[in-house]
């Protein structure tokens, strides 16, 4: 498995080794014994599975307090461009934002740890799977407006499908004011 830094500080691509040979192929996308020798978190205690048709946009999403998530993102299906937003106020990369493709062609993974804002927007019909270090709790969930101006996230789409939720979500000044 080869590990990378993205440009947001503390998040990671993973790019499993995957073996393949006539009759399809074989990888590993979580083996906390490997992950825990290079340093990677193994701290999951929940999965997540999504399937969304091409136009859907969903997030940016993340849980507050002790709910925050880490997640573990990949396509298990399909192609997706995945979003994540520094909401840490100390980092040197707050306020920023970074897509990654991922399909299920490369089955390229990155992990979004605590702090982050996330969402995504399915490029074809796809299946999206994400393991979090810690559990769903309604009373913690937090979001931002997905087009949100000053964020300038240049999502590839005019018009997404977008939940009713979703679009009512406050604008990162307004979350940051009542916070």
């Amino acid at each position: 498995m080869k590990v990378s830094n993205a440009v947001l500080k503390d998040v990671l691509i993973i790019e499993p080794s995957i073996f393949g040979d006539a009759r399809g192929l074989f990888f590993e996308p979580f083996n906390s014994i490997t992950w825990g020798e290079k340093g990677l978190p193994t701290n999951f205690v929940q999965d997540n599975q999504s399937f969304s048709y091409k136009g859907v946009l969903r997030g940016l999403h993340f849980q507050k307090g002790d709910y925050a998530q880490g997640k573990l993102v990949r396509a298990i299906t399909g192609k997706v461009l995945d979003v994540a937003v520094d909401l840490r106020p100390d980092s040197p990369t707050f306020k920023q934002w970074e897509f990654f493709e991922l399909d299920a062609q490369t089955n390229k993974m990155v992990y979004i740890p605590v702090g982050f804002a996330h969402g995504f927007l399915a490029l074809e019909d796809s299946i999206f799977a994400y393991k979090c270090t810690a559990g769903y709790n309604k009373a913690s969930e937090g979001g931002i407006l997905w087009n949100d101006p000053a964020l300038k996230i240049e999502w590839p789409v005019e018009n997404p499908n977008v939940s009713d939720k979703d679009m009512i979500l406050p604008t990162l000044e307004e979350y940051l004011a009542q916070a």
